[in-house]
């Protein structure tokens, strides 16, 4: 791929219970620059790595090989499975995130990661729905890649999903919300206050206040559209 390069990691290691590659999990690095995140994912110390780590400049970094499980993903679920890091590819982003007042993320930074999105898609075989922020699977715990971060564009080049337009006038109802999140993909056992905020971080990052009709309707459409086919019960990552 152009303008790859391969700058190797020790943090990995085998994918468990052969898992293979079923979604790919976007994150921030929340740090200065991408030369220092590219350090701590390289550092032994840090225990931390990703697959990739695309630049601001659109320089992509390949830290550690597909086939291999990255120190990525944490505790968390999606599509009610557990251990994503044994089920994911691990992209950072090079953002500084809360650090600097959330800046936007530059277009060659963008271009770059929609070219290793659409490679990655097409590799393994996984459709849109497969990729995911790192707050989707950890709601409570991580906040990235965050409301900066744009979304449609990558759902418009189909490297991503995004909810259609939908009636709002149903009245909000937390039960059906946590059903449709279910379903979707979210974990189960999040809590209401941190699920709602994980949804809107990444489809309605403007939106405050308690749970509402646009977001019953967003989270209808997500359910019916793309719902998660999960491949096991949640467990630790």
């Amino acid at each position: 791929m152009a303008d790859t390069l391969w700058h190797p990691s020790p943090n990995f290691g085998p994918r468990r219970g052969g898992a293979g590659v079923e979604l790919v999990v976007l994150h921030h690095t929340a740090m200065a620059s991408a030369e220092a995140a590219l350090q701590r994912l390289c550092d032994p110390r840090s225990e931390v790595s990703a697959h990739y780590l695309v630049s601001e400049d659109g320089t992509i970094h390949h830290l550690v090989a597909e086939e291999m499980r990255a120190w990525h993903a944490g505790a968390g679920s999606w599509g009610g499975a557990g251990d994503v890091n044994s089920r994911s590819i691990g992209i950072e982003i090079a953002n500084p995130g809360p650090l600097c007042g959330l800046p936007p993320f530059p277009a060659r930074q963008m271009a770059a990661l929609e070219r290793l999105l659409d490679d990655i898609l097409a590799r393994h075989d996984l459709p849109p729905e497969a990729v995911i922020a790192h707050s989707d699977m950890a709601p409570g715990r991580k906040s990235d890649p965050g409301p900066a971060f744009d979304w449609r564009r990558l759902a418009r080049a189909g490297l991503s999903v995004w909810p259609g337009a939908a009636s709002a006038d149903q009245p909000p109802d937390m039960a059906g919300f946590r059903a449709a999140a279910a379903r979707f993909g979210y974990p189960p056992d999040a809590e209401d206050d941190a699920l709602l905020a994980a949804f809107r971080l990444r489809f309605r990052p403007a939106a405050s206040g308690p749970l509402d009709g646009h977001d019953m309707a967003f989270m209808a459409d997500l359910a019916r559209r793309w719902p998660a086919r999960g491949k096991g019960a949640a467990g630790s990552a």
